[in-house]
């Protein structure tokens, strides 16, 4: 079965507020053979802004859920940060940073896939770009990079990339 045929994509509404919080938690790349973090790391500040009170007006994500049980798997969403307290792959303050998670057991089924072509097709009509920070070891490298996102900056272990959107065409 296609992975369109087995995962509704949603919009990512505040009522998947603890959802996002897992997203998060699973977005966090944990090396082969290393242990998770704990999660208290949540509340970290630098972490937390990027789930705590999701709905803001410049908010923009979707959820992966499965068509039979409508249990979500999977989350992609964007905000963006100022200059002051910026993300880890901030490049400007009109950029938003991209998030993206799949619970475990449903990875390699593309479900990513979907997720970020979704909120790419919809980020191009509200943003001139997408950024992101990502591991260099964390195998999601290859989809932004199969998604045209290239590297902006480089950083010990992490990536930033971005992902520049072509103009609108002209109305006549």
């Amino acid at each position: 079965m296609s992975a369109e045929a087995a995962y509704l994509i949603r919009p990512l509404t505040p009522s998947d507020q603890d959802f996002l919080w897992e997203m998060l938690y699973q977005a966090i790349h944990v090396p082969a053979g290393m242990l998770p973090p704990d999660r208290a790391i949540l509340h970290r500040p630098d972490l937390a802004k990027y789930a705590a009170g999701w709905g803001r007006p410049d908010d923009l994500g979707f959820v992966a859920a499965e068509i039979t049980s409508r249990s979500p798997v999977g989350a992609a969403w964007l905000r963006r940060f100022s200059a002051g307290q910026p993300g880890f792959g901030f490049v400007d303050e009109a950029t938003p940073e991209l998030s993206l998670a799949v619970l475990p057991g449903h990875r390699g089924q593309g479900v990513g896939t979907l997720l970020l072509g979704r909120l790419l097709e919809a980020a191009r009509l509200h943003y001139p770009a997408v950024s992101l920070s990502v591991d260099k070891q964390n195998p999601a490298l290859r989809l932004y990079r199969r998604f045209g996102f290239e590297e902006a900056a480089a950083r010990r272990a992490s990536l930033t990339m971005k992902k520049s959107f072509s103009p609108a065409p002209p109305e006549k």
